[in-house]
């Protein structure tokens, strides 16, 4: 009989084996019925060895399974840390690649500056004269002094309002103005142009129009109240009207203010004599009174330089102190004011320098205490509003910096632990360093806790990004937002709570997150119901029933024990106790993400999970006309309202502080109908 077994194993598992011609050729063979009846049961003995054996391959190489599974996920993780120091390492050659092109640039220009010197104006007159012989109707145009041009091309019309070509016009750029000018179709001799219009530079603006197919290389004058479109030959010329027209603006406004800074000294000063005798007479020789001779006062606008220069900002506030304590009870006199003027440039300049310190551009390390030298004298000098604005700006550019540079981990908890230690690490140093810089002005904590609320907003985003939009398990989110408020309570101890604003920003997704685990949980639920033999589980081993024990008890039952049997049987269903271990699950993990906005959403969804069961056991006793069957579901029954719905209504009242009326009057029902299962129940 193993002889007759092993031949037929091997010629099932020869390569060519054809199964229709072994059938047709097993028929032919055999004597009648019985034959073909013995081959089929030495068929079925040799496929039920073969999943005998594939079972126990299966528990045999288990483990290898999982450590499978693990090296997979490890070598994920690896694989997405090395995309993302590919990333940086790409931005970062970018950047040098940039500023070397930058570099040969600006050698480049140097080098055309030296070889070919700028034209005088004089030159650029007679450039100017000889073009202008071209245009017709503009002979006056040269009648302004220091007229000279600066640029010149041809460029393309374009109406405003439906970006349709009108004319090729010739664009004069001179050091006052614009004048545009139109071909003319009939030349006559030289004359290739006629006067379109002109513009004086202070009385239009300049902008760039982004290139949108078939919309390119254009730019807008804005000339209040119409608007005139040109567009360049190519985005080089383009960029070349642009730069020149507005440094040519910027050259026409300095220098008319040099001009009308010139013409005010030489303006006559009228001595009036006052014939109003109740004016009191201004005290002679006031700027007597002012003594400016110290040396320090003579040195000190230099002084202020040099400790600008060696970044000594703390000599340079001490020396304005100075002066304002020496000039506090001082008469106002003109030599004083010159001095201000002169300290007031210097107090800028160091105010500029100050305001870079604390710029987002410059190094993000040290943490919040390398602001401190900036910000303190940012204060003393006055600017307490600014050093808190740049102050907060610094330290919101570094968390959103330390948040982009996190690698993603392969575990979502791993990562979330990570996030959470930088983000509320970095906001408590900030908060400390915050109210040690600003312990005098009050009126700046509340810009503290607007900031406070807008970066909670990044980490918000990071982490919703890597737990709810990755659909991660509820169990996960809830020990993730758990962290997370942990952390959140960590920072009263300096009198910031934050945990409200965490909630608010988390309640879309945690919502979400609820109604699709309340989903699932049903549809698993309908699913099993749909199967339902109603009969009685057997575990086959101690071991298995033992731990189903355990579960129950870590869910809050702890009579499980009266309704289990000898020989490992359970006298209760599979899909009740099935559905009880995933509706006590939902509501720990649900108890974990709970506050007072999610109130209505987590009861209803476990009322909604809830009714499921209690229909289908209510529909069963209608249906059901085995009187065995019946007692037995009418003890599932017992179990589900006895039992699981009391341990349910206590552990949310323990968790939320309040009893859930709800699921009381979802109980009252049930409970009518276990006393009669002939009745028909609406639950809803």
């Amino acid at each position: 009989m193993a002889d007759t077994g092993n031949r037929l194993r091997k010629l099932l598992e020869c390569p060519n084996f054809d199964p229709q011609s072994y059938v047709q050729q097993l028929s032919q063979q055999s004597d009648g019925d019985r034959d073909l009846q013995e081959h089929r049961q030495k068929i079925q003995t040799l496929a039920d060895e073969t999943a005998q054996n594939l079972k126990k391959n299966v528990y045999k190489n288990y483990r290898q399974f999982i450590e499978t599974a693990k090296e997979i996920s490890y070598l994920e993780s690896e694989m997405y840390q090395l995309s993302h120091i590919l990333t940086e390492q790409k931005s970062i050659m970018e950047s040098i690649t940039q500023s070397l092109l930058s570099t040969d640039k600006d050698e480049a220009a140097k080098e055309m500056l030296a070889a070919f010197p700028k034209e005088t104006e004089e030159v650029k007159q007679r450039t100017l004269t000889t073009l202008l012989e071209k245009v017709e109707g503009c002979k006056n145009i040269m009648e302004t002094p220091g007229r000279y041009l600066v640029y010149n091309g041809d460029l393309l019309e374009y109406d405003a309002d439906n970006m349709s070509q009108i004319q090729k016009v010739h664009a004069f750029l001179m050091n006052d103005c614009l004048l545009i000018a139109t071909w003319l179709a009939n030349r006559r001799g030289a004359v290739k142009y006629k006067y379109n219009a002109l513009y004086d530079l202070e009385s239009f603006a300049v902008v760039n129009v982004k290139d949108n197919p078939p919309m390119k290389d254009m730019f807008k004058i804005l000339m209040f109240p119409e608007s005139r479109i040109f567009k360049a030959e190519n985005s080089k010329i383009k960029k070349e009207w642009l730069e020149i027209l507005e440094e040519t603006k910027k050259n026409k406004v300095a220098k008319d203010k040099n001009i009308k800074e010139e013409e005010v000294p030489a303006s006559p000063v009228r001595q009036d004599v006052s014939t109003n005798p109740f004016d009191e007479d201004e005290p002679l020789g006031s700027e007597e009174l002012v003594d400016l001779s110290p040396e320090w006062i003579q040195e000190l606008p230099e002084d202020l330089d040099v400790c600008i220069a060696q970044r000594d900002f703390e000599g340079a506030v001490d020396l304005l102190d100075k002066l304002n304590e020496y000039l506090k009870e001082q008469p106002v006199s003109p030599r004083v004011k010159e001095l201000r003027g002169k300290v007031d440039e210097r107090v800028r300049q160091l105010t500029e320098v100050l305001v870079f310190e604390l710029s987002p551009d410059r190094s993000l390390r040290g943490g919040p205490k390398a602001t401190r030298r900036a910000v303190s004298q940012l204060i003393r000098l006055g600017q307490s509003t600014k050093a808190c604005e740049l102050f907060l700006k610094n330290r919101a550019a570094a968390v959103q910096t330390a948040i982009r540079q996190l690698r993603i981990e392969g575990a979502t908890l791993l990562y979330i632990q990570k996030l959470c230690n930088i983000f509320f690490t970095s906001l408590l140093e900030t908060a400390r360093e915050f109210e040690t810089d600003f312990a005098g002005n009050t009126g700046c904590y509340s810009a503290f806790v607007v900031w406070s609320r807008s970066v909670m907003k990044m980490f918000v985003d990071a982490f919703s990004k890597q737990v709810f939009d990755s659909k991660e398990s509820l169990s996960t989110a809830a020990e993730c937002v758990k962290f997370a408020s942990e952390h959140c309570r960590q920072l009263s101890e300096i009198g910031l709570d934050l945990t409200f604003i965490l909630q608010l920003l988390l309640v879309k997704d945690i919502r979400a997150a609820l109604q699709s685990q309340k989903d699932i949980i049903i549809e698993a639920t309908r699913h099993r119901n749909s199967e339902e033999m109603w009969r009685r589980m057997n575990l086959m081993t101690p071991e298995a029933l033992a731990k189903l024990k355990d579960e129950m008890r870590s869910c809050g039952i702890g009579s499980f024990d009266q309704y289990t049997g000898e020989d490992c049987w359970v006298n209760l269903s599979y899909t009740i106790v099935a559905f009880t271990k995933q509706m006590m699950a939902f509501l720990e993990e649900g108890l974990k993400l709970y506050f007072p906005e999610l109130h209505m959403v987590f009861l209803e969804s476990l009322r909604e999970i809830i009714l499921v069961a209690v229909q289908h056991v209510d529909y069963s006793l209608r249906c059901e006309q085995e009187a065995e069957k019946k007692a037995f579901i009418l003890q599932n029954a017992s179990f589900l309202h006895e039992t699981v719905l009391p341990v349910v209504e206590k552990r949310f009242e323990e968790g939320v502080g309040k009893p859930a009326k709800q699921l009381q009057d979802l109980r009252k029902s049930s409970r009518s109908v276990r006393v009669n299962p002939e009745s028909t129940m609406s639950f809803v």
